[in-house]
């Protein structure tokens, strides 16, 4: 594409030759004279300086700059700019899967599927299972009974929808199981990892809504609920009944117990463990901060003595306010 046919399509403001033909997206640092780049930060401005692209995306801020080096491309938000690219270069490569059924998955005849969508090498939609416009299920993706998948979906290889939720009851030392009688309710624009869980409620459905994003290796339990345009980075984990709202993130092997609540634009630390609700939007950090195995074992061990470090100064204080009285 020429950069005058690019910004026609994403638009922008462009600097210097639109007849430029570029043939590739690449890194800064590593861009070639046939490549288009982007600058997010500031903190890479030294690599805009050195770099062969034939254009780069960048901020207002960084625009006098990229000039000096060459075309760019200036807009408000170079990442974003970058994602709405990288989708046009894969509608021009149509590389896309095509809509239909592979000859190898198994589909029950009382199955939805819309015929936009694609499905699979060997994936399997169980009967009453329903799937959306223009979702893709890649390979070995399996879709239980009566759940369903929105419009625009996306799901990577392995993904299981619909399996059953960890519920049993324990009778005499022996465990009874609980059918998981719900399903998994899936909204439009919904994309979840490769080799990601979402089990099925035990009476009301799990519920993933309109936008969120799921990475790999994610486990959902059963009654689940995660608010609009909410990501999960990879092996996070969400017990059971927990409810997430919306815009929120968790970060990568973060855990949330079970039966929690977490409001409207809550950001959970990567390996964080949530053990309460929360009710008040912003940033949230349980890590224990990593050290040498050493220090680390003494800091744990003081740890342990917290509860009664705390009565002693309790105890202290009031001997103190007695004595002042």
């Amino acid at each position: 594409m020429s950069l005058q046919q690019l910004v026609a399509e994403l638009g922008g403001e462009l600097h210097g030759d639109g007849q430029v033909l570029v043939r590739g997206i690449a890194p800064l640092e590593t861009a070639g004279p046939g490549d288009i780049a982007f600058l997010s930060h500031p903190r890479y401005a030294q690599q805009l300086a050195a770099s062969q692209a034939a254009c780069v995306i960048v901020a207002p801020a960084m625009a006098d700059a990229a000039r000096e080096r060459g075309a760019c491309i200036v807009t408000e938000a170079p990442y974003v700019y970058f994602a709405q690219l990288t989708q046009l270069w894969k509608r021009r490569l149509g590389s896309g899967r095509p809509a239909g059924i592979h000859p190898s998955a198994v589909v029950d005849p009382s199955a939805l599927v819309h015929p936009t969508a694609s499905i699979g090498p060997l994936c399997v939609v169980e009967r009453g299972a329903s799937i959306g416009v223009d979702t893709v299920l890649a390979s070995r993706v399996t879709v239980g009974e009566y759940c369903s998948i929105g419009a625009r979906g996306i799901l990577h290889a392995g993904v299981v929808i619909g399996a059953d939720g960890f519920g049993f009851a324990l009778h005499q030392g022996e465990w009874i199981k609980i059918e998981q009688l719900g399903a998994v309710r899936i909204g439009d624009d919904v994309e979840i990892g490769a080799n990601s869980c979402i089990d099925r409620g035990a009476l009301e459905d799990t519920v993933i809504e309109d936008g969120v994003k799921i990475d790999n290796l994610v486990q959902i339990a059963h009654n689940v609920r995660i608010g609009r345009h909410s990501a999960l980075a990879g092996n996070a984990g969400v017990a059971g009944s927990a409810r997430i709202g919306e815009h929120c993130t968790v970060g990568g092997g973060a855990v949330v117990l079970g039966h929690l609540t977490l409001a409207d634009n809550v950001h959970i630390s990567a390996a964080s463990t949530v053990m309460r609700s929360i009710l008040q939007p912003g940033q949230y950090s349980g890590v224990f901060p990593i050290d040498d195995n050493k220090s680390w074992e003494k800091n744990a061990a003081t740890l342990r003595q917290l509860h009664k470090l705390r009565e002693r100064i309790k105890s202290l204080e009031q001997h103190l306010q007695n004595k002042d009285t």
